[in-house]
């Protein structure tokens, strides 16, 4: 679909005010919502925050989720199908989410992670481009303690690349 130069003009001014305006539960949602991103409940949308400026109806924020500062998501690429972050998705500062990626419900995205493919379900990814880490026991929601949900973390084995460094690290620990 194809907006207009009206409908563009005004999308981009209230992308523009929900990036610097206060009220990251209502006054920015609100925004958004407006803008035509489908948004659900109690939803947490930190400041700067970018949701694709000119299909904002590619994004779907379900409810509970939490996007921090600076966070970008980019719903299209000539025929994508937009960007869903799902319920009690934690999404780190600085992250930045690629067209055709559905994040699983109580997922976490950790700062800076570029995340190119789909987060399954209750999984922390991180990197560029983003990768498992770990397991959620629980999600990260705002009645959720940092200590409490690292105490539920389970770690996943090292995969490609990190396996080889993680090993080399080692390697020259036990040469020295």
């Amino acid at each position: 679909m194809k907006e207009s130069l009206l409908r563009g003009s005004f999308n981009r001014l209230l992308q523009l005010l929900a990036r610097v305006l206060p009220g990251a539960q209502s006054l920015r949602v609100t925004l958004h919502r407006a803008r035509g991103v489908e948004i659900g409940k109690s939803v947490w949308i930190g400041y700067d925050v970018l949701l694709d400026t000119s299909q904002p109806w590619l994004v779907r924020l379900e409810d509970g989720c939490a996007l921090s500062a600076r966070v970008t998501i980019i719903a299209h690429f000539r025929g994508s199908t937009g960007v869903t972050v799902g319920r009690n998705v934690f999404i780190g500062p600085g992250a930045i989410i690629l067209p055709e990626v559905t994040i699983g419900d109580g997922a976490v995205v950790t700062a800076g992670s570029v995340v190119t493919r789909s987060v399954p379900p209750m999984t922390v990814v991180q990197g560029n481009p983003a990768s498992p880490v770990a397991r959620c026991g629980i999600p990260l929601g705002p009645s959720v303690t940092l200590k409490e949900f690292s105490r539920h973390l389970q770690p996943l084995p090292l995969r490609g690349v990190a396996a080889r460094v993680g090993m080399r690290q080692a390697c020259s620990k036990t040469e020295s």
